[in-house]
């Protein structure tokens, strides 16, 4: 005996029952290939020097020449972030005339996806 409830969840969610189990080879060829198509997605990768919290009324102060007091020390390592996310931390380097940065510790990859949650 059917309700309107089951008939609604049938029809919301199909038939949810198990298919045939693809073989191991097919499955380990398809995390291959998923992997393959986000291999060229983009990502902003950005370096934080430090950061400083001032009233508004200091902002529309500045101008050319003013200094910003950040509340990170000389000398301390810069925080990697890849799409807000924290991965790594370095220094600054100069290469072939260009600003570069050298990671000196990088977060573990199950740290991350801690850090994601």
């Amino acid at each position: 005996m059917s309700t309107e409830k089951d008939a609604a969840d049938l029809a919301m969610w199909g038939d949810l029952a198990p298919g045939p189990a693809a073989p191991a080879a097919a499955v380990a060829v398809a995390a291959d290939v998923n992997l393959d198509l986000i291999l060229d997605v983009q990502v902003t990768l950005s370096l934080e020097v430090g950061r400083a919290r001032i009233p508004i009324r200091n902002l529309l102060q500045l101008n050319q020449g003013s200094v910003v007091e950040l509340e990170r020390m000389a000398g301390e390592p810069l925080d990697v972030y890849v799409n807000g996310t924290l991965v790594a931390q370095g220094e600054v380097v100069v290469v072939n005339e260009r600003f570069g940065v050298r990671l000196t510790e990088v977060v573990s990859p199950s740290e991350r996806i801690k850090r994601l949650r």
